[in-house]
């Protein structure tokens, strides 16, 4: 039987149904496909949701949470370490925000991997698993939607404004809802396909899901169903749900949040990210992403992290933690932070200050809330911050415990369409001391 496809691979039918939905909502399929299909969970698992902030471009980790102040003067860099609130553990100087909360987090450092290009290290450290040629291994947010979908009017997985990883060999149905913009502070802050605009009313949107079930009996009549016909079908329900739903609409109305929650945050686009992350696991999402970019510091490093960088990223994340403490919901809500790689221990003279370039075999991440052991170093690295001084952390261990803090075992395995059974983490161990 003919598909109809056009030349994009899209086949006619999938097009009119986007095209039905899109033009009243905005939504479009790669915007969001998402389904609710329940996988096997620990029930003893603390975790019921997860942010994951990812930092693209990859930042310097002497000069954020791996400071060497001994080292000779072209590897420390100019940054002092600060005291946190946790015992004997430093960060650098422009984190005072994160210092005051440390004992929120737990700091892995020497986590070491040999993929120096940003695409590959993103494919890398953003799923877990060691790029293949041969497969599209899925973001972390992809996995959790398909083992923790959200009640049927919420989106399961967003990404603010938008993730560097899709779903992988898991198909378009566990994409995420990206929301391709930032709230701003003073502004109403609506998500194409949750907010209606343009004249539309609720008796339109339900009459143009009256002709997309016409459509649907149509097509059926004369074409099989494949895995991107199941997943519109699912998206236009769910997208359906989610616009008629004043809850979902609510849960990204970052307004409604009190001024003394606001003030936790710092009103740039990052900060406001992540007080609209809080806000969207005290909904019911189970995973939301939000992206901070521009750590690819060849030149101007140190300019750049002290009046940019690092400010946002201490505002933000701190305002986080501190918020989703206050509202009750770290000890159910993990926080994974990390970029790709690292950068290089020896400062190079690109510029008149210097600046540092890729780096994978030693960098830093992140991780807080949930069963997570807050307020200590997992991991070290040597006197120089080139590698690991003792045991190799690898990308796939950190992945497998945070699968873990959310009750998902990282052996399960995936069946493709072909059948080849594929690990949720191929090669990671759980590390020792990282989690309760």
């Amino acid at each position: 039987m003919a598909r109809h496809r056009q030349c994009d691979g899209i086949s006619r039918r999938d097009a009119i149904k986007v095209g039905v939905l899109g033009s009243a909502t905005g939504l479009t399929m790669s915007n969001y496909l998402q389904m609710a299909d329940a996988g096997e969970l620990n029930p003893k698992a603390s975790s019921k949701a997860a942010i994951f902030i990812e930092l693209p471009g990859g930042p310097s980790h002497l000069d954020t949470f791996d400071l060497k102040p001994n080292a000779p003067s072209e590897f420390r860099g100019k940054f002092k370490p600060i005291k946190t609130n946790v015992p004997g553990v430093e960060i650098s100087e422009h984190l005072p925000k994160l210092a005051q909360c440390a004992d929120k987090f737990a700091i892995v450092r020497g986590v070491s991997h040999a993929l120096g290009a940003h695409p590959l290290g993103q494919q890398f450290v953003f799923t877990g698993n060691r790029p293949n040629p041969s497969l599209d291994y899925p973001a972390y947010g992809s996995v959790v939607a398909r083992e923790m979908p959200a009640i049927s009017d919420l989106p399961t997985y967003v990404s603010i404004p938008r993730a560097k990883i899709g779903p992988g060999h898991l198909g378009v149905k566990y994409a995420s809802l990206q929301t391709n913009a930032a709230p701003r502070v003073g502004q109403p802050f609506n998500v194409r396909g949750i907010s209606l605009g343009n004249g539309i009313s609720l008796e339109e949107i339900e009459r143009r899901q009256n002709l997309l079930k016409d459509l649907d009996r149509t097509f059926d009549s004369i074409q099989s169903q494949d895995d991107l016909l199941s997943g519109l079908d699912q998206f236009s329900q769910k997208a359906f749900n989610m616009i008629t739903s004043k809850r979902a609409r609510k849960a990204f109305d970052v307004s409604q949040e009190t001024p003394s929650f606001t003030q936790l945050f710092g009103e740039d686009d990052f900060s406001q990210s992540c007080l609209l992350a809080s806000r969207l696991v005290e909904s019911g999402v189970k995973f939301v992403t939000v992206s901070l970019g521009g750590w690819d510091t060849h030149s101007d490093n140190f300019t750049k992290l002290s009046t940019s960088l690092l400010p946002k990223l201490d505002a933000g994340l701190s305002g986080l933690f501190n918020g989703l403490a206050q509202k009750g919901l770290l000890d159910s809500t993990t926080v994974y932070v990390s970029g790709e790689f690292g950068r290089t221990p020896k400062i190079n003279t690109r510029s008149a200050e210097g600046g540092r370039d890729h780096y994978p075999r030693c960098m830093f991440m992140l991780m807080g809330g949930g069963p997570v052991n807050g307020g200590q170093i997992i991991g070290e690295s040597d006197e120089k911050a080139a590698g690991p001084k003792h045991d190799l952390i690898k990308p796939e261990d950190v992945a497998a415990t945070f699968f873990r803090t959310l009750g998902i075992d990282h052996r399960k395995e995936y069946q493709t369409s072909i059948g080849r059974p594929i690990s949720v983490v191929r090669d990671g161990n759980l590390l020792n001391g990282l989690i309760s």
